[in-house]
């Protein structure tokens, strides 16, 4: 028979460390909600369900922790902040619908691994009745020691607490929790608030539980699992051990990075293999790139779709909607917003393509852009394939440029040019020999006069 396991995930925590006018569960890593990324964990680690204790924001956070995955979400709101063990039993009632186990997560501590459940899950399935994630810690002030004693967990000692033998120990407590559900309840309630704050503590429930007989282990995850955010600088560590996390899984995908620590993924970031990312690129929110393309120095990139062999930048931007077909290029100083670019057509330089279409082959001049925008609406440049457009040509939407069309270089271009057609839209030249050497001696008397009156 098929265990089941629910997920209380505290999300109602303090968040006055943060100076947010938002709950900082609701913070992002990696361009995902804190809280998205710890029920993501959950669903990879086999949870069924999950139970998420909100407060500030709590429509926001639910809607948040829905991000990535299709796991049943029952929001709970705790309305006073009476400590983690108080935190949980608001979750009394899905807690009590007969659960295999129960797993309290941290709607702060994006970082915990699915394998790190997976592990404290396995152990309650060999037999342990409460298991507690520890880390082995590299300064270990301030953190709860994990007391062993013939391979069972026998005690949590808060640091204060801790006797000299006990503060030499570096195992310590990283506050995530699994116990049977059938016992769930009955050993929540059973925690006190006799200490100092008044408050429950999870923590009290090992003390319970070896009361009770039952039996209680701790297994090992890494530190940097536990990360927990309280601060603007605790979230920066924590996206940068999110960032190296992503780039090693990229790399080991088959993306060549030259300089990784200047790459910046998102959660959602897709790389087919061959890839190569040069320093300095940031990615936005959905982004998929095709095997074998380049994305070169300093650009930026956001809901876009790169097609196999292609190239982007250096320098180039672009925005939700882009669309690049197979060995298509947007070189530098180029921005394209919601356009598609066609299999082997060039936007090389210095050029806006916004709302456009651009059949395969096409050739976008230098300086070119899309006037895609009336003040009020947006409207289509349609550029058919094979189509050259010269440097600095102005295509004024709604417009189309016919399949084999030429537009001469300066061109504005505000009606349709047909298929194999050229369209020059622009002054014809005027020359007018020896005015250059008149017009500089009217300029040099002006400047004269100037000069003579003081002004």
């Amino acid at each position: 028979m098929t265990r089941t396991c629910l997920a209380v995930v505290l999300a109602a925590g303090d968040a006055t460390r943060m100076k947010s006018s938002r709950s900082k569960v609701l913070h992002e890593v990696g361009n995902l909600p804190l809280i998205a990324h710890v029920t993501n964990a959950a669903a990879r680690a086999g949870v069924n369900d999950i139970a998420l204790v909100v407060g500030r924001d709590a429509d926001a956070v639910t809607r948040a922790a829905q991000i990535g995955h299709q796991l049943p979400i029952t929001p709970v709101m705790q309305t006073e902040r009476k400590g983690t063990g108080h935190a949980v039993l608001m979750a009394r009632d899905v807690i009590s619908n007969g659960y295999d186990d129960v797993v309290v997560l941290y709607g702060d501590a994006p970082l915990i691994n699915p394998e790190s459940l997976e592990a404290a899950i396995a152990s309650r399935t060999s037999g342990a009745d409460v298991v507690v994630l520890g880390f082995r810690a590299a300064d270990p002030s301030g953190y709860g020691r994990l007391i062993e004693r013939d391979g069972e967990l026998v005690a949590i000692r808060e640091h204060r607490d801790a006797s000299p033998e006990e503060l030499e120990i570096d195992f310590c407590n990283g506050g995530i929790i699994t116990f049977s559900g059938a016992r769930a309840v009955d050993l929540l309630e059973a925690i006190g608030n006799d200490n100092s704050k008044g408050e429950y503590y999870l923590t009290d429930i090992i003390e319970i539980a070896r009361a009770r007989g039952m039996k209680c282990v701790a297994v090992e995850a890494p530190e940097e699992d536990m990360m927990g955010c309280n601060t603007r600088a605790e979230l920066a560590e924590i996206e940068a051990v999110w960032q190296a996390r992503a780039r090693h899984q990229a790399m080991l995908s088959g993306v060549s990075m030259i300089d990784p620590s200047t790459v910046y993924l998102s959660h959602d970031t897709d790389f087919a293999g061959d890839v190569t990312i040069e320093p300095n690129v940031w990615f936005g929110p959905g982004v998929t790139v095709g095997a074998g393309a380049v994305i070169h120095a300093f650009s930026h990139l956001e809901g876009t779709t790169i097609g196999a062999g292609a190239q982007v930048g250096p320098f180039a931007r672009l925005r939700p909607g882009a669309e690049l077909g197979e060995k298509a290029k947007v070189g530098n100083f180029c921005e394209v917003k919601k356009a598609r670019i066609g299999e082997g057509a060039k936007v090389n330089h210095l050029s806006y393509v916004g709302d456009a279409i651009v059949g395969a082959g096409a050739n976008i001049g230098a300086g070119t852009i899309t006037c895609n925008y009336d003040g009020q609406n947006k409207h289509l440049t349609e550029i058919g394939a094979r189509a050259f457009i010269g440097s600095n040509s102005s295509l004024v939407a709604p417009v189309r440029i016919g399949e084999g069309a030429f537009v001469a270089s300066g061109s504005v271009v505000t009606s349709e040019v047909p298929d194999d057609a050229l369209a020059v839209a622009r002054a014809r030249q005027e020359t007018k020999p020896g005015y250059a050497a008149r017009l500089r001696e009217r300029i040099s008397a002006i400047k004269a006069l100037k000069a003579s009156s003081g002004s």
